[in-house]
């Protein structure tokens, strides 16, 4: 799903314009990402959690070039932990044995 179909599906449920419907996805991503951009966690019931995480240091190899070591820098992250109603409605894709 992109975001053309949420605004085309959530004007037609909610009979108001695509360009107003627009607007206020793009205000909600759009703050969203400045409040990551500022270390914020941003909890949204029932959907998840969004939060900014630092990975450690680590070591890397080229497969090409195995016997070099790639050192690679920590570095932030956005992490998003799924809520409790959205993780059982993606349980249910599992494929059963």
């Amino acid at each position: 799903m992109t975001k053309r179909d949420l605004v085309v599906r959530i004007s037609e449920e909610t009979k108001l314009g695509q360009q107003m419907v627009l607007k206020v996805v793009q205000l909600t991503l759009d703050y969203i990402s400045e409040a990551l951009a500022k270390g914020e966690t941003v909890e949204l019931r029932n959907f998840g959690v969004f939060e900014v995480r630092v990975r450690k240091a680590r070591v890397g190899r080229n497969p090409n070039a195995p016997e070099a070591d790639i050192r690679i820098p920590p570095r932030a992250v956005v992490k998003f932990k799924p809520g409790k109603e959205m993780r059982e409605e993606v349980l249910k894709l599992t494929p059963s044995s």
